[in-house]
């Protein structure tokens, strides 16, 4: 417990990756047409920074529009989804790369990348 605040639950509400200006076709393509999530429209304020934003059940991604974009090498959201290995699959026929990660022992997942090199994990749910 935090000796400067009194906690309360916290939930996360979304991660945010970034990209280069005018990949928001290329990441609808992806987090849409591949992973099946749904868009969501962005608040009519923020339009004009352009990106994107997606959600699946509880999971929120938010494509953020940054100048000099350079993705990063490790950070990533980890999303945990029902079906790994159909994901996985699908991922792959899409032609996106799919790295299984087995030193978690129990825990089923892979690691791939969208269209601009951000790096995304996604691992079997546990029930």
């Amino acid at each position: 417990m935090s000796r400067y605040f009194e906690g309360m639950e916290m939930f996360l509400h979304h991660v945010q990756v970034s990209g280069p200006a005018g990949c928001e076709d290329a990441m609808r393509d992806f987090y849409v047409g591949v992973l099946g999530m749904t868009e969501v429209d962005k608040p009519e304020r923020l339009r004009a920074r352009g990106g994107a934003w997606f959600r699946a059940g509880s999971a929120e991604v938010h494509v953020g529009i940054e100048e000099g974009f350079v993705p990063a090498r490790k950070a990533h959201p980890g999303i945990a989804v029902g079906a790994v290995a159909a994901l996985a699959l699908a991922v792959g026929q899409a032609g996106a790369p799919v790295t299984w990660d087995e030193s978690i022992p129990g825990l089923r997942r892979f690691h791939t990348t969208d269209p601009v090199g951000n790096r995304l994990e996604f691992q079997q749910a546990q029930r």
